[in-house]
């Protein structure tokens, strides 16, 4: 683990900071952990500007899935599955975009019932 991290950006849900000892990105984003060199987070960034969220919503639209988007990985067994709130936080938290002062109707994870 590095001692030398730099943090870049925070959200609710997780952190990236920088490493200047061994020039790598670490993520950390609710259970996840990822450590990234320069190539691979330029990657990550593009890949998060081109999600499709409304296509992966109305894919999913009739499971029982709470988290509609995935996200592939390089092994074929593992796939990360991320909702809107979570993908826009994620971007966040990547593309260091400034954070919101007031909370979205998305940012209330609450199942709403009328009787």
């Amino acid at each position: 683990m590095c001692h030398s991290l730099v943090t870049i950006s925070k959200v609710k849900s997780g952190e990236l900071t920088f490493c200047n000892t061994c020039n790598s990105y670490h993520l950390e984003f609710n259970n996840l952990y990822f450590e990234l060199n320069s190539i691979q987070f330029i990657k990550l960034k593009n890949f998060l500007l081109e999600i499709d969220i409304a296509y992966w919503e109305i894919n999913y639209a009739h499971t029982g899935f709470k988290r509609k988007i995935p996200i592939t990985s390089m092994n074929q067994n593992i796939v990360l599955m991320f909702n809107r709130q979570e993908i826009e936080e994620l971007k966040t938290l990547v593309l260091k975009k400034k954070t919101a002062l007031f909370l979205n109707v998305d940012d209330i994870d609450y199942q709403f019932i009328l009787n």
